[in-house]
């Protein structure tokens, strides 16, 4: 008698359990692909799909590493809903123009003596990052303004 007071509540407790988990709400595809949209919106050109909480990227981003944050971001959107990411996203090739170049042999040369300096150029714009001592910040400075690029960047640089 004691046993069947117990059991009772028991079963029903477990019964409750069982019909709650099992009429839990599945997110949509489409509020999927409203929350994925929203964590890759930094790229615009990535496109997103989603079919049977199947993640699909599809577009372009300009290396791997941003590649792979995409996906991982797209996996973290709703990771318990996502069933998987495929990760059609393609690396554009960054074009180089032939002044770029002929620009980025001058600056290394300009910076041979600054071992703790980095400069690249991109469309004719020298950025310079690494570190520098406070009297040699004024001759990297002339130095890389006598190349005539569109603009020299220092705002990486650290001078000691």
């Amino acid at each position: 008698m004691r046993l069947k007071s117990i059991l009772s509540p028991v079963l029903l407790g477990l019964i409750c359990v069982v019909v709650f988990i099992s009429c839990k709400s599945k997110v949509s595809d489409a509020d999927l692909k409203a929350k994925v949209e929203q964590v890759v919106n930094s790229n615009p050109t990535v496109f997103v799909d989603v079919k049977d909480a199947v993640v699909t990227l599809t577009g372009n981003v300009q290396n791997e590493d941003e590649r792979l944050n995409l996906e991982k971001a797209a996996k973290a959107a709703e990771p318990k809903a996502i069933k998987s990411v495929v990760n059609n996203l393609s690396i554009t090739p960054v074009l180089v123009s032939s002044d770029d170049i002929a620009l980025t042999d001058k600056v290394l040369d300009a910076t041979k003596d600054f071992p703790n300096i980095k400069a690249t150029v991109a469309e004719g714009i020298i950025t310079v990052t690494g570190e520098v001592e406070q009297a040699r910040i004024q001759t990297l400075k002339m130095s890389l303004d006598a190349l005539n690029p569109k603009k020299v960047d220092l705002s990486g640089v650290k001078v000691k």
